[in-house]
């Protein structure tokens, strides 16, 4: 395995789009939502912050994406995504641990459904801290040492 990051560019708007669409469609209650409005915003949302992006590189070879952003003094790890033929490869976990080295406080939506997403963000120190409906919000919080 040799994973590397690179930034997005706009031509990959519509591959985070068709995946974000597909975790939709699959943990969502799409009965109780504005389906067309959820799916214009998170396509205006990708759109606005392709910058913000990352490609996730195995050989050489697109296997994934994921997006960070500061929020209220939180790092927010927003729409990880590793492609189905790549999962349960190590990937993801490569890539948390690579955030959670470098970002003390970390929190995460996940779909309630997504019972393996869970697993895993448990496994690397994610706790639960609040449900919203059909998700979850979990955080992570690098324990820091007493100086004194």
């Amino acid at each position: 395995m040799n994973i590397t990051v690179k930034s997005a560019d706009k031509i990959d708007i519509d591959v985070i789009y068709g995946l974000s669409k597909d975790l939709i469609d699959k943990y969502e209650d799409v009965e109780s939502i504005d389906y067309d409005k959820a799916l214009k915003w998170v396509y205006a949302k990708i759109t606005n912050n392709i910058h913000e992006y990352n490609v996730i590189m195995n050989d050489g070879i697109s296997v994934g994406y994921y997006h960070l952003s500061l929020e209220d003094g939180m790092m927010e790890l927003d729409d990880l995504y590793i492609f189905d033929d790549y999962q349960n490869q190590g990937i993801g976990t490569y890539i948390i641990d690579k955030i959670l080295n470098e970002y003390d406080d970390v929190f995460l939506y996940v779909f309630k459904k997504n019972i393996n997403a869970i697993r895993l963000y448990e496994r690397m120190g994610f706790k639960k801290t609040k449900d919203i409906k059909t998700r979850i919000i979990m955080e992570y919080h690098k324990r820091k040492m007493d100086l004194r």
